[in-house]
């Protein structure tokens, strides 16, 4: 049984009228990936990411009560389905979505029992390619769930505390996508249960406050445009496809192996190791994938090839800049920020030239959601 003090169901004076919350949530990018998981989005390992500032969804959710004769008709009392939610991406009606909101509102209902009261309204975009390996996912679950809390804390007689308003937002957030959970502060949140970090929790996931060196803190993130389009295996699918991995065991241990060694690195400022563990988490991620059953790549042929150009000019210029991935072909350049004048050139006139249209997004860490 889950059992934490935020979810305590809150006295809450709901609104007879109608109304809106309009909220940012950005993407992230993990530095030890979260690969696998159990039953309740439970992660098969902890994982930490940078939180990022540009590539955002913004969410506005517009709500209308159900009036007490329209309650029965509606069906207000069972769980949510398609009908009491719409869902609209950039102002087009998308209701291929709704299955996943649906299945959202199901799992937090027990949670937020008073979603059932609403009709939904859900209007969302995003900065970045969604589908594309940029962690849409992420950004839009944790604008949701952001959302939602907004209107819970404004509506209870007995409001959360911000440190539990995250938790809870960081948890709902969760039961719509993993990683979404690390979306709602920043800069660096981790997320899974591991013995180096006494507050872990696999419920929700908590900001780093181990010391982190200065040089971490201002940390750059060019998203290389590669493949623009939707990925060909999902997410969902390629973390089911982990239950039995041959290796998925030895890559449970090796990421929580890789954590401890992250946390040693984030406090020494050591960026040359930091390079080294990042990209082999990135390319772990990846032979996960080509080593499923059945096997798929994400990977392009410009994804190797900027991959290659990156090492090339690390071991050539001494530039502390180090590439990682997520679940996709769009490759993450990470740097310091001291570095971006010596770098941006080499980008826009060499890296570019592998990205789809030339095209790549200029990002930096960030601090989480955001109400507008």
């Amino acid at each position: 049984m889950i059992t934490a003090s935020f979810l305590t169901l809150p006295q809450l004076e709901l609104p007879s009228a109608r109304g809106s919350i309009t909220v940012t949530a950005p993407s992230n990018i993990a530095l030890v990936k979260y690969w696998g998981k159990s039953q309740g989005q439970i992660p098969k390992n902890a994982s930490i990411s940078f939180t990022l500032s540009n590539c955002l969804t913004k969410t506005t959710l517009s709500y209308t009560p159900f009036s007490e004769q329209s309650k029965e008709s509606q069906g207000i009392g069972r769980a949510p389905d398609h009908s009491n939610f719409e869902v609209f991406v950039e102002g087009s009606a998308k209701p291929e979505f709704a299955p996943k909101i649906a299945t959202f509102f199901n799992r937090i209902q027990a949670h937020m029992p008073w979603i059932r009261s609403f009709q939904w309204r859900i209007d969302t975009e995003n900065t970045f390619p969604h589908g594309s390996g940029i962690a849409s996912s992420a950004s839009g679950f944790a604008a949701l769930a952001g959302a939602l809390m907004e209107l819970e804390n404004s509506w209870s007689l007995h409001p959360l505390t911000p440190e539990l308003r995250a938790q809870k937002t960081s948890f709902l957030a969760r039961l719509g996508s993993g990683s979404a959970s690390r979306s709602v502060l920043g800069p660096l949140m981790y997320w899974g249960a591991h013995p180096a970090l006494p507050a872990s929790s696999d419920l929700y996931a908590c900001v780093l406050e181990h010391e982190v060196h200065a040089v971490f803190k201002n940390y750059k993130d060019t998203i290389l445009l590669v493949d623009q389009g939707e990925k060909e295996v999902s997410s969902t699918l390629g973390h089911n496809l982990m239950h039995d991995h041959p290796f998925a065991h030895q890559r449970f241990e090796q990421a929580q192996a890789n954590l401890n060694k992250l946390l040693a690195v984030l406090a020494n400022g050591d960026t040359q190791e930091f390079c080294a563990l990042v990209e082999s988490e990135a390319l772990s991620l990846h032979a996960m994938m080509m080593t499923s059953n059945p096997s798929y790549l994400l990977m392009k042929p410009n994804t190797l090839a900027i991959i290659e150009k990156i090492r090339l000019f690390r071991r050539t210029q001494n530039v502390p800049v180090c590439f990682t991935l997520d679940a996709g072909a769009n490759v993450h350049l990470l740097y310091p920020a001291d570095f971006t004048p010596q770098l941006m050139p080499w980008i826009k006139n060499d890296l570019s030239q592998h990205c789809q249209g030339g095209q790549f997004i200029e990002d930096q860490v960030g601090q989480g959601v955001k109400k507008v």
